[in-house]
C-alpha cells in the first residue's frame, strides 16, 4: 500500500529480485568464457534465472530466520541426536543436489571429471551462494570428501553411486538404504582448533573397523549421513569414515551436545559432538591423516573463496541497484561523484576476486595432466583464499552503508550478507594459517612455485604497479623476516594473480584501473579512496548490473 493517512510511499527502490544471476553479470559471462567453458550462455543464463527468482530469496530468508533445532532425545527419552530443519533448508539441499553441485567434478569411479567440470561448478557455485551460502556447506563437504576416499577405492566403490547421484534424500535411515547420500567432516578439537596435531580423539581397532572415543569441537551439518573425522592411533594421527549408522542398523553413537549459536551462517547447523566408541573405518593409513585430507582440504579452501566472492558480488549488486533508483539532493546517488567512486571501488575487488577463483578453477580442472598448473593450484588456492575471504565483510558492510538504514535492518538482504560475510576467512584455515601454507609451499617446492610467481610476473608486466608488486613479494619473500610479514606478501601475490586473471578475461578498462588502483596507486583504509578516474568509475559501475 503505498498511501497511508499521512505520506505517500517513494523514493524506495525496488527489490532487487526476479533476475537473471548470470545475463545481468557481465564479469562471470567473460571468466567462465576464458577459463574453457564454450557457449555457456543458455544453459547458465537458465540456472541464473532459476535462482534469481523472488521466491527463491523468499526461501533464502526463510531458512535463515527459522533456525536448526538439536533434537537430542525422543519423547520416551531415548537418544535421538538428530536436527530439525525448516522446509526451506531441505529445498535448498534438494535444489542444490539436483543441480549437481555435490558432485559434478567427479565421475561415477571417484576420478575427475574432465575440464571443464570445476570451471561450470564454479560459475553455478558463485550464483547459489549469492542468495543462500549456509547449505553450501555440506555440499562444500560431500565434494570435496571423494578426494580423500580415492585412496580407499574399495569403500569409494560402496559410496559412489549415493555420492553421484542428484536425488536430495533426507530421511534419518542407514545410507545403504537411501537413494543419495552427503558426507561430512569433523577434524578440529577444543584444545587444539587448527592444529589438529593437538587432537585428543582415540581410535581402537575392533576387527576389520575401529571405536573412535573422544570429541570434536565444530562438527558442521550433523545430518549428513557419514563424516570424515581425525583420531589418533598408535601410529599418529589417522583419518576416518563414520557412518550416522553402525553396520547393525542401530545408530551410531555420536552424542550432539549443542548446536552452536552462530554470527551468521544461520541456515546451517553445527555442532559440539561427543564420540563414544563410535564405529568407523579407515581411510587410508595410519598415521596418514594429514595427507589424506591434504586434496580435500584444497577444495574446501576453493569453495571458500568462490562463496566469499559470490557474497561480494551480490551486495555490490544490491547497492548499484539501490543507488540507481534512490534520489538524494535532487540526483540519483549512482550519478553522484562520490558515491560513484564508492561503487566502482568495490565492484573492482569483485571483479578481481572472481576472475583469480575462477582461473583457479581452471588449474584444479587441468592439474592431473599439467604439472604447472598443479603448482598454480598448490600455491594460489591459499593465496585467493586469503585476500577474497579477507575483504569481504569490509567490501559488505561497505555496501550497507550504500543502502543507508534501509541496509541495516533484519528485513532485507544486506543484513544476512554482512552476518555472514567473515565466516570463509574462519573456516577451513584463518588467515594466518593461509600465510603460512603459502610460505610452506614456496620451501617445499621452491622450483615450481618460483615458476608460477615468474609467470604471474611475465602475465601483469605492462600493467601499473605490476613490477613493484614484484619486487615488494620477491624483496619479503627473501628476507629473514618473511613469516612475520608473510601478510603482506600473500595478499600482494593474490592482486597480482587477480590482474593476471582479468588480463586474460576482462575488458582493458577493468585491467587497467584495477592495476591503478591495487597495485599502483595510493589507497586509503576504505572504499571510495582509491585512485579510480571518473571515466573508468562510471564505466565500471554501469557494467556491474545493467540498467
Amino acid at each position: 500500500m503505498a498511501a497511508f493517512e499521512t505520506h505517500e510511499v517513494f523514493n524506495q527502490s525496488p527489490p532487487y529480485e526476479g533476475i537473471d544471476l548470470f545475463a545481468s553479470d557481465a564479469a562471470l559471462q567473460e571468466a567462465v568464457r576464458a577459463n574453457g567453458m564454450a557457449a555457456p550462455d543458455a544453459v547458465l543464463s537458465a540456472f541464473g534465472r532459476h535462482w534469481g527468482r523472488p521466491d527463491i530469496f523468499e526461501q533464502a530468508r526463510l531458512a535463515n530466520e527459522v533456525t536448526p533445532r538439536l533434537k537430542s532425545f525422543d519423547r520416551q527419552g531415548r537418544r535421538s541426536d538428530t536436527v530439525e530443519f525448516h522446509p526451506a533448508y531441505h529445498f535448498f539441499m534438494a535444489e542444490s543436489m539436483k543441480a549437481g553441485l555435490h558432485c559434478m567434478t567427479w565421475r561415477a569411479d571417484a576420478s575427475r571429471a574432465p575440464a571443464p567440470a570445476e570451471v561450470a561448478r564454479a560459475a553455478r557455485y558463485y550464483m547459489v551462494a549469492q542468495v543462500e551460502n549456509g547449505h553450501m556447506c555440506p555440499i562444500t563437504m560431500t565434494r570435496a570428501a571423494v578426494a580423500a576416499l580415492g585412496v580407499e577405492p574399495a569403500l569409494a566403490d560402496l559410496l559412489m553411486p549415493k555420492i553421484v547421484s542428484h536425488e536430495y534424500d533426507p530421511r534419518f535411515i542407514p545410507w545403504p538404504k537411501k537413494t543419495a547420500m552427503t558426507l561430512g567432516m569433523g577434524m578440529t578439537e577444543k584444545q587444539g582448533g587448527t592444529d589438529v596435531r593437538a587432537n585428543t580423539t582415540v581410535a581402537v581397532r575392533d576387527g576389520e573397523a575401529y571405536r573412535i572415543t573422544g570429541h570434536k569441537w565444530f562438527m558442521s551439518a550433523p545430518m549428513c549421513d557419514a563424516f570424515l573425522v581425525l583420531a589418533q592411533t598408535g601410529e599418529g594421527l589417522t583419518c576416518f569414515l563414520m557412518p550416522r549408522f553402525a553396520p547393525d542398523g542401530q545408530v551410531n553413537a555420536l552424542r550432539f551436545q549443542r548446536l552452536k549459536d552462530k554470527l551468521g551462517n544461520r541456515s546451517n547447523a553445527s555442532s559440539e559432538v561427543e564420540f563414544a566408541q563410535a564405529y568407523a573405518v579407515r581411510v587410508g593409513a595410519e598415521g596418514a591423516g594429514i595427507r589424506t585430507i591434504l586434496e580435500m582440504a584444497q577444495l574446501t579452501r576453493l569453495d571458500c573463496a568462490i562463496a566469499s566472492a559470490g557474497l561480494m558480488r551480490m551486495a555490490v549488486a544490491q547497492a548499484v541497484h539501490h543507488t540507481r533508483h534512490r534520489l538524494a539532493f535532487q540526483k540519483k546517488l549512482i550519478d553522484q561523484p562520490l558515491m560513484r567512486t564508492v561503487l566502482a571501488d568495490m565492484t573492482l575487488d569483485v571483479e578481481g576476486a572472481l576472475a583469480a577463483v575462477m582461473r583457479l578453477c581452471r588449474s584444479f580442472d587441468h592439474a592431473a595432466t599439467d604439472p604447472q598448473e598443479a603448482a598454480r593450484a598448490r600455491l594460489l588456492t591459499p593465496a585467493i583464499k586469503y585476500w577474497v575471504c579477507k575483504i569481504a565483510p569490509a567490501l559488505t558492510y561497505e555496501a550497507m552503508e550504500c543502502l543507508g538504514g534501509n541496509g541495516y535492518v533484519e528485513d532485507g538482504i544486506m543484513a544476512r550478507l554482512y552476518r555472514e560475510a567473515p565466516v570463509n576467512a574462519i573456516w577451513e584455515g584463518s588467515g594466518n594459517v593461509m600465510c603460512l601454507d603459502v610460505l610452506r609451499a614456496l620451501s617445499k617446492d621452491s622450483e615450481a612455485a618460483l615458476a608460477v610467481l615468474k609467470q604471474l610476473a611475465a602475465e601483469t608486466a605492462d600493467l601499473a604497479g605490476a613490477p613493484e608488486t614484484v619486487s615488494s613479494i620477491a624483496g619479503i619473500l627473501g628476507s629473514g623476516g618473511a613469516e612475520a610479514h608473510a601478510r603482506l606478501a600473500v595478499e600482494r601475490i593474490a592482486l597480482l594473480a587477480a590482474a593476471a586473471a582479468l588480463r586474460a578475461s576482462a575488458p582493458a578498462f577493468v585491467t587497467e584501473a584495477f592495476a591503478r588502483a591495487r597495485l599502483a596507486g595510493q589507497r586509503g583504509a576504505t572504499y571510495g579512496a582509491a585512485a579510480v578516474a571518473e571515466d573508468a568509475a562510471r564505466k565500471i559501475v554501469e557494467r556491474a548490473v545493467p540498467a
